[in-house]
């Protein structure tokens, strides 16, 4: 079977975009996990993950996304902004509706975040703080901005589902520079008495009002260079704590560059959603020889490098490190 793969990133979060949008290619769940397993790897073709574009019978078109685990996530920011710009590319449309596991959220094109860089604002919502929708195995409803003593004696976590599950800690450069958020991090995504699904844990350091830092370790992936649902949950953290403001641009920087988000509050509902703003870049197209019964054995037929998006991203990247040298003393 021959297969046509884009392989794009947001934020340097990197995924291989496969169409059953305008295709007739179809999977069955185990041939969607085996593949993940097999292109992810990153030292055949490699990806933080596999984005299925498919068709959708309530909304412009639908995105599935498959970890480099195999496992599924009900939601990924990053993977829809890169799933916005090649639903608008192949439909030719600026503002669309995109069904994801838990909803259907609102995308649109917008202006560049740099300049010549695609950029795309999406939709991250429902966002619930109830433990159980994490599921977060404790006695009480909520865990917001506390001590979780299980983990640690000191930090205060958050935890917020948007609807991946997240636990959000404010830190200092010396606990960020430690290695306690991967020891931490490991805890929580082995089996553990806490987090039955696991959870994606993020360490959060104010640059300046308004700037924050966030970094990662994925649920199924590890540490990545952006997770977008962290960024999104990360932000409205620091809202509930009273570091940034709702309704404001907060520019979020990561190791794989920078987006922004706007928290949002409907006082009458009392629901949250976060706008998050961030490049859609492609990176590579690829043509993949691959049978289904051996997707490890897949051979590269042809590959097609964008190299005037990758250099113009290259350019963003070099200035957020440059910039984050100076934050991260």
């Amino acid at each position: 079977m021959i297969i046509e793969g884009l392989k794009s990133h947001g934020s340097g979060n990197d995924f291989l975009i496969i169409d059953e949008l305008t295709t007739t290619l179809t999977f069955t769940e185990e041939e969607r996990k085996n593949f993940a397993k097999a292109l992810c790897n990153r030292e055949r073709l490699g990806a933080d993950g596999i984005l299925f574009v498919m068709k959708s019978e309530h909304a412009d078109c639908r995105m599935r996304v498959f970890n480099a685990d195999g496992s599924e996530a009900s939601m990924c920011g990053n993977g829809l902004r890169c799933v916005a710009r090649y639903a608008n590319d192949v439909l030719g449309l600026d503002k669309m509706i995109v069904e994801t596991m838990k909803a259907n959220l609102l995308v649109e094109k917008t202006e560049d975040i740099y300049e010549g860089i695609p950029t795309f604002k999406v939709e991250i919502s429902p966002v619930s703080f109830n433990v159980k929708d994490l599921p977060l195995v404790l006695a009480k409803e909520q865990l917001q901005n506390e001590t979780l003593p299980e983990l640690h004696d000191t930090l205060l976590f958050s935890a917020l589902a948007v609807p991946n599950p997240h636990l959000i800690t404010l830190v200092d450069s010396d606990v960020l520079q430690s290695d306690l958020q991967e020891k931490l991090s490991t805890k929580v995504n082995q089996p553990n008495e806490l987090f039955p699904d696991g959870v994606n844990v993020s360490f959060v350091k104010e640059l300046e009002p308004g700037s924050i830092y966030v970094r990662t370790f994925e649920r199924g992936v590890g540490f990545t260079n952006a997770c977008g649902t962290a960024m999104s949950a990360s932000s409205l953290i620091t809202c509930s704590v009273g570091l940034n403001a709702l309704e404001s641009e907060i520019s979020v920087y990561n190791n794989g560059g920078k987006v922004k988000c706007v928290v949002h509050h409907d006082v009458e509902s009392q629901t949250y959603s976060i706008d998050l703003i961030g490049n859609a870049t492609y990176e590579f197209k690829v043509s993949i020889e691959m049978d289904l019964d051996q997707p490890e054995k897949f051979e590269i037929l042809e590959k097609e490098d964008f190299e005037l998006e990758t250099s113009l991203y290259a350019k963003l990247q070099d200035e957020v490190q440059s910039y984050l040298r100076t934050k991260l003393l």
